[in-house]
């Protein structure tokens, strides 16, 4: 489904964001070492966490396939948790068609596949990420997630989760039908093309039905998400798609431009949009290493943006080696090498200075516009 619909789509959102993606499926997720020890710790804990997870029933829904036919019950009414210790933990379940199983199940085994309900699959995960302390893992959900996280959140409470690793997350707008319903992709995995209602416009499911391209396709759709940005308010709430086929064509017709984006001090943007700072400095962190010769940066500051393109790139492993080689005037006219070298650590730590320094070139492409 992800080839077929969504490949391309996300190709060009990497570019037109310079955001790299990776695509993990719950298969492979399901299978790391990290989530499950992190779920066999959970079942230390499940008369804690069983009536957040399942707040009718208290019935936590664990499923553990037949290792025959690999059939599992939907709602594990016949699996038992048999027995936990450090070894893991063994759970009996019964198959319609072959009987009574036991299945065990420990972190450096990835079989056999353990299929959990979406909230307790969600406590596990964020459970997971936010042991890893180096990230900060934001998670980006649907509007219709944002009662079921109250679920997790008192999951997470009752497994005393430390402040500092409780998720971060990010809702984005629900996209309803005109009944109200949600539209949801699973229309394209169990029906495709054809199961799509007839007042709904088909690239709202599938994006190769877009009337142009991916890349306009995508855009558009960044150019509409700025639009509902310029006031939070009207992006955390829900869309018909009516509502959503009458906005996207209101889109400018003047070609959006890819470009890197930076946020830059007033100071070192109107050096910028006179023509006299040629050289902007950076540390060499991943957001720069896309950047080359010919690239396109658009700098913003105070809803201002001014438009640059990139004439060479040049690494370098400190400030003081690259004053050695760029010439002080091209970073900044105004200030000595030495007064530079002084405001850039009063910017960057040591700890970001150690990533590396780049120096890129630039040149006007745009005179400076509103943002």
């Amino acid at each position: 489904m992800i080839e077929n619909y969504y490949q391309a789509f996300f190709a060009s959102l990497s570019v037109a964001t310079d955001t790299d993606y990776a695509v993990e499926t719950y298969t492979d997720q399901q299978a790391s070492p990290g989530f499950r020890a992190e779920f066999l710790r959970t079942l230390e804990r499940i008369e804690d966490i069983r009536w957040w997870m399942a707040p009718s029933h208290g019935m936590v829904h664990i499923r553990v396939p037949c290792p025959t036919c690999g059939w599992a019950e939907k709602r594990a009414d016949r699996t038992r948790l048999a027995h936990l210790d450090e070894d893991g933990a063994t759970f009996t379940a019964v198959c319609l068609d072959h009987g009574a199983y036991e299945v065990h199940i420990d972190p450096e085994d990835d079989a056999p596949y353990l299929d959990l309900a979406t909230l307790y699959r969600n406590l596990v995960e964020e459970r997971a990420f936010g042991r890893d302390t180096d990230v900060l893992h934001v998670m980006l959900k649907g509007g219709d997630w944002a009662f079921g996280c109250q679920l997790v959140d008192g999951a997470l409470g009752a497994l005393g989760t430390p402040a500092a690793q409780m998720p971060i997350r990010v809702f984005t707008p629900q996209v309803l039908a005109p009944t109200g319903a949600k539209l949801s992709k699973s229309l394209l995995r169990e029906q495709g093309r054809a199961a799509l209602p007839p007042d709904v416009e088909p690239w709202m499911l599938d994006t190769t039905a877009w009337p142009g391209t991916v890349d306009d396709y995508v855009d558009t759709l960044v150019w509409l998400v700025g639009e509902l940005l310029t006031d939070p308010k009207h992006f955390f709430r829900s869309f018909t798609v009516k509502e959503l086929g009458r906005l996207m064509p209101l889109r400018p017709t003047e070609p959006a431009v890819r470009a890197h984006e930076m946020g830059i001090y007033k100071r070192y943007f109107d050096l910028i949009a006179t023509g006299r700072k040629t050289t902007e400095i950076r540390v060499n962190d991943s957001s720069r290493r896309k950047i080359k010769p010919g690239s396109l940066i658009r700098f913003n500051c105070q809803g201002r943006s001014v438009l640059t393109r990139v004439t060479k790139v040049a690494r370098y492993t400190s400030f003081e080696e690259m004053f050695d080689h760029e010439p002080v005037a091209s970073v900044n006219p105004t200030a000595t090498r030495d007064e530079q070298l002084a405001n850039i650590r009063q910017i960057y730590p040591p700890e970001r200075e150690a990533l590396g320094v780049v120096a890129i070139g630039i040149e006007l492409v745009d005179p400076p516009r509103p943002a």
